[in-house]
């Protein structure tokens, strides 16, 4: 029992030294470093949005298949968030970093070099392990050593790589689609492969996830290592103040997820991933066809109009990143999905008109639905302990894959028998439903120690 009370008191002296480090220039390099893979996951996830338009002409794909094809990557994406959450929980957030970053980048290339339905639908399920891995793991990290007063706009600010990769990759297309060809969008995604070759030289392993293995020497020569680098570049650090929690070495069981506190927070987890990501995916991955099919608008026209998501993400991701720590979690949710259904539901009313309604209403809403898909992750993050932090985060985000997966299938069927109209009913309503469950049963997290939240 004294030595059980000593590890716990030894970690959270290594907890507390974590916590008083402000955020300094080691901080915005962990950032920028696990940011490049987080940029080229965006990348790779929606390139196949700007190469889809040119292959429903040139290969014939019936509206079913190109549903197929999007939601494969988000199949895979279920199979990579439950292995690379368990891998990162075993192996450690670097070390399944690594692996997911190789894999995406990898199978990217085999995008590049499919010819016809059936590889490239392999080759994005192959993809979307990895691309699913990622999210999760990295968004991990990024909690783990961020300090708890700011971690919201330190974590989403460092997300709002994602919004940049979605920009960039529909900016990109509209020049690389019609000059250069859809192939040439899946091998730029392969350029991360270098980052996962040389990331653990790059950045320590998360202190947190090695005092949850027993490994606290270790643990201290990260957080001394930064407390160096502060001090060397001008910080004065305060006094390190403990918190006694549970920071001894436990292994995790899946049925902890299901019990006491953790019951709400994972039920309340998995519905505003569904909800959220539904409405993102099914719309980003689906409005550039739309707007050549349905509205019968020129190629590139067409990608520029699909761009509109990707800027209004990016917009959303800033306005999160600056309100979250002010407004809170349970607050910023029950908004950002109930102002965020109003332009949906707008869009049904009037029945999907022409091409630019839908362009300036979608973008609207995205504004705020999108910036729940990256702030849910660091939400995750907080809601569980370390111990399960990268498992639960990732089981959450399975319910994101499996509401991507759908999305695009159920979007292709609402268009072959009803209408566009019918689509913006159907994203709307799940809108609302998001809205009603985060606002009776979200918890708030914000400016609390992980390991207070989270025992």
């Amino acid at each position: 029992m004294k030595t059980e009370n000593r590890e716990v008191a030894e970690a959270a002296v290594i907890i507390a030294r974590l916590e008083r480090i402000p955020v300094n220039r080691w901080h915005l390099r962990a950032r920028i470093f696990v940011g490049v893979a987080t940029f080229f996951d965006a990348f790779d996830l929606l390139a196949i949005a700007s190469a889809l338009p040119v292959l429903v002409g040139a290969w014939h794909l019936s509206p079913a298949e190109v549903g197929m094809i999007i939601s494969a990557a988000f199949m895979g994406q279920i199979v990579g968030a439950l292995f690379f959450g368990w891998f990162a929980e075993r192996f450690g957030r670097l070390e399944g970093l690594r692996w997911t970053v190789l894999l995406f980048a990898v199978a990217s290339l085999a995008c590049a070099g499919a010819n016809d339905f059936w590889m490239l639908y392999a080759a994005r399920f192959i993809q979307g392990v990895g691309l699913g891995g990622e999210i999760p793991v990295s968004g991990t990290y990024i909690s783990e050593i961020a300090k708890a007063d700011k971690r919201g706009k330190f974590f989403l600010l460092y997300e709002t790589i994602f919004g940049v990769g979605i920009t960039c990759t529909g900016l990109m297309s509209i020049w690389i689609v019609p000059h250069w060809g859809w192939r040439a969008m899946f091998i730029i995604g392969a350029l991360p492969a270098v980052l996962g070759l040389v990331l653990r030289r790059l950045l320590p392993e998360s202190p947190r996830w090695l005092i949850s293995q027993g490994r606290a020497r270790e643990a201290e020569h990260v957080v001394e290592g930064m407390e160096n680098y502060a001090r060397a570049h001008g910080v004065v650090l305060p006094e390190p103040v403990a918190y006694i929690g549970q920071h001894q070495h436990e292994r995790i069981h899946l049925g902890e997820l299901f019990r006491g506190i953790y019951l709400r927070r994972t039920l309340m987890l998995w519905a505003a991933w569904f909800c959220t990501f539904f409405i993102v995916y099914g719309s980003s991955s689906w409005l550039p066809t739309v707007y050549r099919t349905v509205f019968h608008l020129d190629l590139q026209t067409a990608l520029i109009l699909g761009t509109a998501n990707g800027i209004a993400s990016l917009t959303g991701d800033l306005l999160v990143a600056f309100m979250i720590d002010v407004l809170g979690r349970r607050l910023w949710y029950g908004l950002s999905f109930g102002i965020g259904a109003l332009p949906l539901l707008v869009l049904w009313w009037i029945g999907a008109p022409n091409a630019y309604a839908v362009f300036a209403l979608s973008a609207l809403s995205y504004v705020f639905i999108g910036s729940n898909a990256v702030s849910l992750i660091l939400y995750s993050g907080e809601l569980y302990p370390t111990r399960m932090r990268s498992t639960g985060t990732a089981i959450a985000s399975v319910w994101a894959r499996i509401a991507s997966s759908a999305s695009p299938i159920f979007v292709g069927l609402a268009l072959t028998h009803f209408d566009l109209s019918a689509v913006f009913l159907m994203f709307g309503g799940v809108a609302v439903v998001g809205c009603i469950i985060c606002a009776l049963y979200a918890v708030e997290t914000g400016k609390r120690v992980l390991e207070e939240v989270s025992p």
